[in-house]
């Protein structure tokens, strides 16, 4: 149920094109087909400068038109053909990129110092290990005093 002045999407209006502008249409597609790819290049040229104008044109829409309005910070996006793009050519990595490889560099650097024993963590580890490896070997060394006296103790005791 709609409620106040709020209508649904259906029901509006229909627009149908223009005939005169269907046959047009159909000419043109006509002409590029009988012609072939001669007609298309020199067709994509024109298009090309077609679009610079109508790009112009578009800037001047609206209050621009009236206004002179240049915007230093406005870079106009340029496409680029296929042939033009250069594969070779170094890409700039973007911030977030560089950091991300710095940090795992950086890791990378760490971990090796880590493990030949240079930095303070792994010095502390290594301190740690020789106390728990000393404190093994002093009781191995106790268990095998005592087996050798329980040992004594039960030959004494079976003569």
């Amino acid at each position: 149920m709609p409620r106040g002045g709020k209508k649904g999407h259906k029901g509006r209006g229909k627009q149908f094109s223009n005939p005169e502008e269907i046959d047009r249409q159909m000419k043109a597609q006509r002409e590029l087909e009988e012609n072939g790819g001669v007609e298309k290049e020199v067709a994509s040229n024109s298009e090309e400068s077609s679009s610079d104008e109508e790009s112009e044109s578009r800037k001047r829409s609206g209050v621009e038109g009236i206004i002179e309005i240049e915007n230093p910070n406005r870079v106009s996006q340029k496409s680029k053909k296929v042939a033009e793009v250069d594969v070779d050519a170094p890409q700039e990595l973007s911030r977030r990129e560089r950091e991300e490889i710095e940090k795992q560099k950086s890791k990378e650097r760490y971990r090796k110092l880590h493990m030949e024993g240079k930095t303070e963590q792994a010095r502390a580890d290594l301190a740690r290990l020789a106390i728990i490896k000393k404190q093994r070997e002093d009781a191995a060394k106790k268990r095998d005093e005592l087996r050798k006296d329980k040992e004594t103790e039960e030959a004494k005791a079976k003569r």
